[in-house]
């Protein structure tokens, strides 16, 4: 069985296509990559927070992104010599505007409609909502997968991705998969050292290596009460991003950009190896994928906060850290097709199991 698996993360930077075949377990074939035009970015930036005329700015902008899916699937299939035939189902994450399980609301914007009919291909999306329905938070989603793909008898093994937020699936033989959101992964470094230096974001973390950290900065960041929360948790661009930040740097002394860029990227993982440390202090691998684990900085930092645990890529493991997240939603379309239950209470709070994501048919 053929699947293609979409994710358009909180980076905004662009969408990830995987192909894979499905069978005992998920296998990449290939992979394409589409960059967001700079102006559909800034749409979809724009409908993370509150303004006029939202709704009719969300449906364009979803056709906008269902119509780029569309043209990167084409491109891939065309590279691949395959027919849409010969696809089962595109999983489609959509597009992350506002989350918010608290008021009891996740909303992903993909127009999974118009990319069935611009694709022939039958599409499975909108996975988040049924779990929040059932009281969860709808997220992460990818422990599941994390737990099929990863587990390794007799081992306490965590995942970490980091995008724009960070979050962790806790694996251990004889026990249910367990993960959370630990906070911001690149999204307030990438805010910075765009603000301040114009680039989309730090490479290999090397910006932020030749700045000092602030401990007092650092403090006053993990005092949020998010960070002191224990899962089933999650979180966005709803309250971690820029203005966030610049409200409390106005409460400190001026500092320097380039020490304020150390600062988040320690922030990112302290709150990880915490986070981890909490809840697994048996483990003994950290598993990265996801953009974070390009971040030589990050890696490095993440191994000197947990020096009980070998830290390394998905890479390392023989699946494409760029890639794994894509997989996941060929996957859970896989799932969702087959009646098989894809979220974990133990990891979103849901009042128990449930077959995730609405079907559009080809």
């Amino acid at each position: 069985m053929l699947y293609l698996g979409v994710m358009s993360g909180t980076s905004l930077d662009g969408l990830d296509i995987a192909l894979v075949e499905q069978g005992e377990r998920t296998r990449l074939l290939a992979h394409h990559y589409q960059a967001l035009p700079d102006s559909l970015r800034q749409q979809l930036l724009d409908l993370c927070s509150p303004g006029a005329d939202e709704l009719a700015r969300a449906a364009l902008a979803e056709q906008a992104w269902a119509r780029l899916v569309a043209d990167g699937i084409d491109g891939l299939l065309r590279q691949q010599n395959l027919q849409p035939t010969a696809i089962r189902a595109i999983g489609s994450h959509g597009q992350t505007v506002r989350h918010e399980p608290a008021r009891g609301f996740t909303i992903q914007i993909g127009n999974p409609a118009l990319l069935a009919e611009l694709t022939g291909i039958t599409v499975v999306a909108d996975f988040r909502r049924r779990d929040v329905a059932a009281g969860g938070q709808g997220a992460p989603l990818v422990p599941a997968f994390h737990e099929a793909l990863f587990a390794s008898p007799g081992s306490a093994r965590a995942i970490l991705n980091v995008g724009g937020f960070s979050n962790l699936s806790l694996l251990e033989e004889g026990k249910p998969a367990k993960g959370f959101d630990c906070g911001p992964g690149n999204v307030l470094m990438d805010a910075w050292i765009h603000h301040h230096r114009g680039q989309a974001y730090d490479k290999d973390g090397a910006w932020a290596a030749s700045g000092t950290v602030q401990p007092e900065l650092l403090t006053a960041l993990l005092a949020d009460p998010f960070f002191q929360a224990t899962g089933p948790k999650s979180t966005g661009r709803e309250l971690f991003n820029l203005p966030w930040l610049t409200r409390h740097l106005e409460q400190q002394p001026a500092y320097q950009p380039v020490d304020v860029q150390a600062t988040l990227l320690e922030l990112t993982a302290t709150s990880i190896a915490s986070s981890l440390r909490n809840a697994q202090p048996t483990c003994s691998q950290l598993l990265v994928c996801g953009g974070g684990a390009h971040n030589k900085e990050l890696l490095a930092r993440l191994q000197a906060l947990l020096p009980a645990a070998e830290v390394s890529s998905t890479d390392d493991h023989s699946v494409p850290a760029d890639w794994v997240e894509a997989m996941a939603f060929a996957w859970l379309a896989h799932c969702c097709l087959n009646g098989i239950p894809a979220n974990r209470p133990e990891v979103t709070g849901a009042k128990g199991l449930r077959v995730l994501g609405a079907i559009y048919p080809a």
